[in-house]
């Protein structure tokens, strides 16, 4: 699934089945339901949840927060846009 199909599936009332826990993540954030984005990214403890849990945070406004989970990935820290940074994950993961 590309980025745009993963963010165009977000008219759906769940994700589309198959997608693993950081693709779920992503989508939910998508569909502007943070609360449930984080849910999903804490039940997964994987270094890919971790970055899409990084990436939560950093969308939130919560750097220092967001700063634990990218080293917790074993990643630098995003620099681009939150867009770049989400379409690059869910290039990733989708």
């Amino acid at each position: 699934m590309t980025p745009e199909e993963l963010r165009a599936s977000t008219h759906l009332d769940v994700p589309p089945s198959g997608l693993g826990a950081p693709a779920q993540t992503l989508w939910w954030e998508a569909k502007g339901d943070w609360k449930r984005a984080h849910e999903c990214a804490q039940d997964d403890r994987s270094p890919a949840g971790s970055i899409v849990h990084a990436y939560l945070h950093r969308v939130e406004g919560d750097l220092a927060n967001a700063g634990y989970w990218y080293n917790r990935a074993g990643r630098p820290a995003a620099t681009g846009t939150l867009a770049e940074e989400w379409t690059a994950l869910a290039q990733e993961f989708a």
